[in-house]
């Protein structure tokens, strides 16, 4: 059980260092944030945005409907620039702010500029900003998660100590136990 306390704590440990730098920034007139890869740790770069399986990542945002909810959600572009959406909506399928809404106005300002599309398909899924907003999505569930493991961890600390302290007694028992029957 000590064991198992251990490394739940050092899962712990792990998931917040890993997941305490965010990545995101507010942008001024906007409800929603928007997401840059340097922001988040090297080991969540390192794993997820820069490992073989973008691929099939991207292939599986591309065909889910992340993006296709927005324009069932928000009927104005005023709605939407005050409406706050996910940071893998906001990285995968808009723009990022600087590039302007329609044809890029600023596409010097961030390289995502040259990657959008307005394909369906396509969108910014091929964006660093896409990348950035799946490990915002990604931090955000695992600190749900280590709330759980936290949690878990306070229980399994308080069994552990009422074990430690049933087992202690039982030794004491069965030590009067032994002693009574000495002088008996």
């Amino acid at each position: 059980m000590a064991i198992l306390i251990a490394l739940l704590l050092t899962l712990l440990v792990f998931a917040f260092v890993v997941t305490r730098p965010d990545g995101g920034y507010a942008v001024p007139g906007r409800g929603y944030r928007e997401y840059r890869i340097e922001g988040f740790s090297s080991w969540l770069q390192g794993h997820i945005v820069d490992s073989k399986n973008w691929g099939a990542i991207r292939a599986c945002l591309a065909e889910s409907d992340v993006c296709s909810r927005l324009t069932r959600s928000y009927l104005t572009a005023d709605q939407f620039f005050a409406g706050h959406i996910s940071p893998l909506q906001s990285g995968c399928c808009k723009p990022p702010t600087v590039c302007g809404y329609s044809y890029p106005a600023n596409p010097t300002g961030d390289p995502d500029c040259y990657n959008w599309s307005n394909e369906p398909n396509q969108l910014c899924y091929n964006c660093n900003s896409c990348r950035a907003g799946l490990l915002g999505n990604l931090r955000k569930e695992w600190r749900k998660a280590s709330t759980f493991l936290i949690v878990a961890a306070v229980v399994l600390i308080f069994v552990y100590v009422v074990a430690c302290c049933a087992f202690k007694n039982a030794q004491t028992e069965d030590l009067f136990r032994r002693y009574k029957q000495g002088w008996a």
